[in-house]
């Protein structure tokens, strides 16, 4: 005896209708967001602003200045231990393995 998904679709059931129709819908919607949109039709708030790096003064006009000082301190202080953290993990992964 065969189970029920082995056999063939029956083509006047209103549920082969309904499964035909939701697949053609799945493949178009598919089909549509493949598709590259152009910038053209797009509001102007959705594109990316310019991409130079803008001044500490325009990034964050508010601040003052010795929370300026202290945050780009804590940054390079930050940048220099990562660099350290990652120097000693390529170190231990590659270099002793001699």
């Amino acid at each position: 005896m065969m189970s029920q998904s082995a056999v063939p679709a029956n083509t006047g059931d209103i549920l082969y209708f309904m499964r035909v129709t939701l697949f053609i819908a799945l493949l178009c919607m598919g089909y549509q967001l493949s598709q590259p949109r152009s910038a053209a039709n797009k509001e102007p708030d959705l594109l990316l602003l310019d991409t130079t790096e803008p001044s500490p003064e325009q990034e964050w006009p508010a601040l003052p200045p010795w929370q300026r000082k202290v945050s780009e301190k804590a940054v390079i202080s930050y940048a220099a231990a990562q660099e350290k953290k990652w120097r000693r993990w390529n170190e231990a992964m590659f270099e002793r393995s001699g």
